[in-house]
């Protein structure tokens, strides 16, 4: 059932609203803009009916705020406000709000609209999920890792927690392809994935096809140490897939390399640091194959110039390539 929240500082209201849209969705409620962005960070609903006037945060900078953050930016908002003037109306607009309701609140209308945005957000949630799809393996692809990885790098910075990576290339998979076909490399390709995602399993985690035979986990609020567990697992589990592998140079059935990188992060462009994390993860992947392959790559010094916070304390981690 999809989830609606109702942001107004007028309790009664809420209270009013609220039973109108009981057989729509869930409803949950906040008095203030401030304690609805805390609640949409932590649990985004599929829709926010907005007042537009409140005390210290109002709807049009709540509604602003949703557009500025990745992972809230798609939610529709509707404006329940008062003013039904031209000028009220293209300032939401600007803001990002899809629709507006007047007061007092006619419940028809609000069943109408809210039933009319909440089949849109619907289809608009199908066709992502559509187009964030590697359509042979059924992973994320690029763009939704890039996506992602934005995503989850804003949070990160936002409560502390750190932020893992996990990247892996499945060995010789050129020879495998020469040796046995490319509908049995795509049917391998299958497996590692299917293998990958049943290892991803918190909320949150993300496995990915990143390149023709590169793949990678996303993992939030997990320890470099945490990482290379995963990366482990992710090892061992495509080496029980038992897959033969005859061309490889590594041994009689398909394995794969891994690169780990993880870190807490402070305040600098995002690009940088995005681009830090995945630089560090393939160093890593790149060790790895130098040391024999089918292993997680081993600790690589950080580069001088990447954006990771140290301190007296802070040494490095068991995790590949990675300073926090």
């Amino acid at each position: 059932m999809p989830t609606i929240l109702i942001v107004d500082d007028n309790a009664p209201l809420i209270q009013v609203m609220a039973p109108m849209l009981a057989d729509l969705a869930q409803v949950r409620f906040a008095t203030s803009g401030a304690a609805a962005l805390r609640q949409m960070r932590q649990d985004p609903p599929d829709l926010v009916l907005l007042d537009a006037e409140m005390p210290e945060m109002d709807g049009f900078e709540v509604c602003a705020a949703m557009r500025a953050d990745a992972a809230l930016e798609a939610i529709p908002v509707i404006f329940v406000t008062s003013h039904d003037d031209l000028e009220a109306e293209l300032r939401g607009l600007a803001a990002g709000a899809v629709d507006f309701i007047a007061k007092p609140v006619r419940e028809p209308l609000l069943v109408a609209r809210v039933t009319t945005h909440l089949r849109l957000k619907h289809l608009t949630d199908e066709l992502r999920r559509t187009a964030q799809r590697d359509g042979l393996t059924g992973l994320h692809n690029r763009g939704s890792f890039d996506q992602h990885l934005s995503r989850e790098w804003q949070r990160s910075l936002r409560t502390g927690t750190p932020l893992s990576l996990v990247l892996l290339d499945v060995d010789h998979f050129k020879r495998y392809n020469d040796h046995y076909g490319h509908p049995a490399g795509d049917a391998c390709l299958r497996a590692v994935a299917a293998a990958l995602g049943g290892l991803a399993r918190r909320p949150g985690d993300l496995a990915a096809r990143v390149g023709g035979e590169e793949f990678a986990v996303l993992l939030p609020n997990t320890t470099p140490e945490g990482a290379r567990e995963v990366a482990e697992a992710i090892c061992q589990a495509i080496g029980q897939l038992a897959l033969p592998h005859a061309a490889s140079l590594t041994a009689d059935h398909v394995t794969v390399s891994l690169g780990v990188a993880g870190w807490v992060p402070r305040p600098f462009p995002r690009a940088e640091a995005e681009q830090a994390l995945m630089k560090r993860a393939d160093e890593a992947l790149y060790d790895a194959k130098g040391a024999g392959r089918n292993r997680v790559g081993p600790v690589t010094p950080a580069a001088p110039d990447a954006p990771v916070p140290t301190s007296p304390s802070s040494g490095p981690l068991r995790a590949a390539g990675c300073l926090v």
